[in-house]
């Protein structure tokens, strides 16, 4: 039995003189129950994040088409997008003379089953009616602050050394990536992928209330960009957003297990 979703992606160009995000919610193309969705922040000048946020994107897809639910793991289609969209957007540098960076989040759904693997600061959010079940920790410097308790979550919106990062795709160092997975899905989970042009403007709280309190995933979406630009004064980033909230919940496909045969 297929998923069935109230899904939409979103974006807005802020004020800023360049839209570098990159989202795409994109289903496997044997259907199965299986969704890709993916959201890349690109950084490195005019164009270059771009490119980089286009790069995840695509490969991203690439490697969907060719995945198997039956016979692959989910990490491995995360990770192995990660990586190889970082080392094609080293690659890219050669070609362009840019010095391009991006950030990557993506969630796989399948039935009975979310993986998700982020690079940087693009978040995921995981929510069960208007309670956060959980989300993503930034690979930042004040991110780091706030696991060891030295800044609260509401200082870190506000602190003055929060755009720096310690880990993205096309540096110099292979990307750190963040890996979880979830089962026991049930109808009314959500699941929230954004850059850091949105959850700036926000708690965990009030993202869960307004995707809550929304009669559809677009309306949801364009609440949260409407407030965020309000917030923004002028000066708002990039933003890009993806939610995903199960309508129907089916269980998970049992795996197929390979026997032995003898002769």
């Amino acid at each position: 039995m297929p998923i069935s979703i109230d899904a939409c992606v979103a974006q807005h160009q802020g004020d800023r003189r360049e839209q570098q995000d990159r989202v795409a919610i994109v289903p496997h193309p044997r259907g199965g129950g299986v969704a890709l969705a993916v959201v890349a922040d690109g950084m490195g000048g005019h164009t270059g994040g771009v490119l980089a946020a286009q790069q995840v994107v695509h490969t991203a897809r690439d490697n969907l088409e060719r995945f198997s639910a039956r016979t692959e793991s989910a990490r491995a289609l995360l990770e192995s997008s990660i990586n190889e969209a970082h080392m094609l957007i080293k690659a890219s540098r050669f070609i362009n003379e840019k010095d391009p960076h991006s950030t990557a989040v993506m969630v796989l759904l399948q039935p009975g089953k979310v993986s998700w693997a982020h690079c940087g600061d693009s978040r995921f959010y995981r929510f069960r009616g208007d309670s956060l079940v959980f989300r993503s920790t930034d690979h930042s410097y004040v991110g780091q602050l706030v696991v060891q308790g030295r800044v609260t979550p509401e200082q870190a919106l506000v602190h003055p050394h929060r755009n720096i990062l310690l880990t993205s795709l096309g540096g110099v160092e292979a990307p750190k990536i963040a890996f979880g997975e979830a089962n026991e899905l049930q109808v009314g989970d959500t699941f929230l992928l954004c850059s850091d042009g949105l959850w700036a403007y926000f708690t965990d709280q009030e993202l869960a209330w307004v995707i809550d309190g929304a009669s559809s995933a677009r309306e949801a979406s364009e609440l949260l960009i409407d407030r965020a630009r309000a917030l923004g004064h002028g000066d708002g980033d990039n933003i890009s957003l993806a939610i995903l909230k199960l309508v129907e919940a089916p269980l998970a496909e049992p795996a197929v297990v390979p026997v032995a045969s003898s002769r």
